[in-house]
């Protein structure tokens, strides 16, 4: 039985491919179009997901979109109503979109794949919580999903036991923890469903100066976490901004210009929003506890890459253990969708050891042999080195020792946002000038932006207040305090940004927590090795990882990108399959060149 799961036509278009039950492959649009968040018809993603199975499309037994498009059209029908006649913009904004797509995706699926067999629908929070439920180790366990809007709900809880999957109750539109969140993104100058993260990692500079004004002027808060935003502020409802006027003169500000300066002002204002954030979160899994019964927790939807709030949730809240589905935004609604038909809709047995999860450590995408590599090394007159394994376990570890920096390009890409050690740019977690250097250098990004670290799995509780695997990234955890370095003095905004706090000041941040990646030597052999060659030589089981990318592109896909992002960055060496670059040994890359030109692709 194989069934296809497809998202598409908001942000974080993706396909994801299910095989008796197992996850055969999954990944993003983005990927291949170099077009970050790409939104259209994955169709590349679709085929690889095809080839990866070893079938054609008419060989499906079913494919299933991630939401249902005509109670969305309702919602912002009865939206536009609601608010009209301020309301009647949006409604002219979003509808071509919904008449030209979602409304025809089942034309569209037929006519790009020649497929006449049957396609199916699931609510969008379903597909979240499936793919919350069903990968995670947990043969029961309650489940939270919170984003910005699915048709109407915004967030839902419930329980999944054995294969079925119970929805208990919703949050609903416009009371929305995501939309409120991205307001906040929009206000402190971040681009909205790209750059939350980026007020994630800006909010330790801050005080919580704003959290009174927020909770008596824009949310009225429950102690079961639910809530009711005065919608007076926004401007999501009745027009194309996230914030209006009233939202402006409440905290005595315009919206930060992308690109302009942050003040501490909204440094401030990130800090109070992300700690309400929290407090919402908190409450929120306190009250599933008490009216489920259950002490293990599955979460998804967009707010659930707020690992900050996971990081408390693990440490704070009743439940004994969570589980993070890794591709938690709308990405992820393709798996679910998939699984959701496999086992509620078609009633198959769900199996599993209570301890691993079914999402293979999300290494999901396309990978590329030696052979491929090679061919294009050579095509290029490319010059490398060939190592073999053990090679670059003792060679990698020494180029890290010595402050270089390094690409990491091995096997199947990542599913979700986070780079797990297949495409990955890693270095030396003890060295006090790696972030401003890799920020500034090779990312190209806000210097502020934190690093994660990668350590290996049974050393995490020696270097962080953390006792379990975080395998997916989606965990922030204190740094030990035998760890940290005593600070004179007190610093504020990005003055903190000078201070060396840790024994690995690279991937601490200003509040002395890290968003910790956990590696076990079964989910990726390699990496693990080059970690722990690394360890035995240092001492510190500890480097850092961060995307194989630029700001502004996806992670990179192929030998190509990562060749092109490895000459147009400051990055040291590549490594990508058995072959080692050295960036002093390349000949220059000639400015204002199309890459395709520049390597005469197809």
């Amino acid at each position: 039985m194989k069934i296809l799961g497809i998202s598409c036509f908001y942000h974080d278009s993706a396909a994801c491919i299910v095989r008796d039950g197992e996850i055969i492959a999954a990944v993003q649009e983005e990927r291949f179009t170099r077009k970050k968040h790409d939104a259209g018809f994955p169709i590349n993603a679709i085929n690889y997901c095809l080839e990866e199975a070893g079938i054609e499309a008419k060989g499906l037994d079913f494919i299933v979109f991630y939401d249902k498009p005509f109670l969305k059209l309702e919602r912002i029908l009865e939206t536009a109503l609601s608010y009209a006649p301020n309301g009647i913009t949006q409604f002219i904004e979003a509808i071509p979109a919904l008449l030209k797509q979602k409304l025809w995706i089942t034309e569209i699926i037929k006519t790009n794949l020649d497929f006449d067999g049957k396609i199916l629908f699931t609510e969008h929070h379903e597909s979240h919580a499936a793919s919350a439920f069903y990968p995670s180790p947990f043969k029961e366990a309650a489940f939270l999903t919170i984003d910005g809007v699915g048709e109407w709900e915004t967030a839902s809880f419930g329980v999944g036991k054995n294969n079925d999957l119970d929805i208990q109750q919703y949050l609903r539109f416009p009371n929305s923890l995501g939309l409120l969140y991205s307001a906040f993104t929009y206000y402190t100058g971040f681009k909205v469903n790209s750059g939350e993260y980026k007020l994630m990692g800006l909010a330790p500079y801050g005080r919580p100066l704003y959290r009174d004004i927020i909770l008596n002027e824009l949310i009225d808060l429950k102690d079961d976490g639910s809530f009711k935003i005065n919608m007076k502020y926004f401007g999501y409802c009745n027009s194309l901004r996230m914030t209006n006027s009233r939202f402006n003169d409440l905290f005595g500000a315009l919206p930060r210009k992308p690109e302009a300066k942050i003040t501490q002002k909204y440094m401030d204002i990130a800090a109070s929003i992300q700690n309400i954030t929290e407090e919402i979160m908190l409450k929120m899994v306190s009250h599933i506890h008490k009216v489920t019964g259950q002490d293990k927790l599955c979460l998804a939807g967009g707010v659930a890459l707020n690992c900050v709030g996971n990081g408390r949730i693990l440490r704070e809240s009743p439940f004994k253990d969570i589980w993070i589905q890794p591709a938690s935004g709308d990405a992820g609604g393709a798996l679910g969708a998939a699984l959701l038909v496999w086992y509620k809709y078609l009633d198959n047995k769900r199996e599993t050891d209570g301890i691993n999860d079914a999402q293979k450590a999300s290494l999901l995408g396309p990978s590329y042999s030696d052979d491929y590599i090679e061919n294009f090394l050579r095509k290029q007159k490319v010059p490398y080195r060939r190592l073999n394994y053990s090679d670059i376990v003792k060679e990698v570890p020494d180029r890290i020792i010595d402050g270089k920096i390094i690409g990491w390009f091995q096997g199947r890409i990542e599913f979700g946002p986070r780079a797990l050690g297949a495409r990955s740019i890693i270095g030396d977690a003890r060295n006090p000038d790696m972030q401003s250097k890799m920020n500034l250098k090779i990312k190209y990004r806000e210097s502020f932006r934190p690093f994660a670290p990668t350590i290996l799995r049974e050393k995490v509780s020696e270097w962080f207040l953390l006792d379990k695997e975080s395998p997916y990234m989606l965990l922030v955890a204190p740094v030990r305090d035998d760890k940290k370095l005593e600070v004179a003095g007190d610093f504020f905004g990005f003055d903190k940004l000078k201070i060396t706090r840790s024994l690995i000041p690279a991937v601490t941040h200003v509040d002395y927590s890290a968003r910790v990646q956990t590696i076990e030597r079964a989910d990726n052999p390699l990496y693990y090795d080059v970690i722990q060659a690394f360890f035995e030589k240092t001492g510190c089981p500890v480097i850092i990882n961060t995307s194989f990318n630029v700001r502004g592109e996806p992670l990179v896909l192929s030998p190509e990108d990562a060749y092109r992002c490895f000459m147009r960055t400051e990055i040291d060496y590549l490594i990508i399959g058995s072959f080692l670059l050295d960036k002093r040994d390349q000949t220059p890359i000639k400015k204002n060149v199309s890459w395709q030109k520049e390597f005469e692709l197809d």
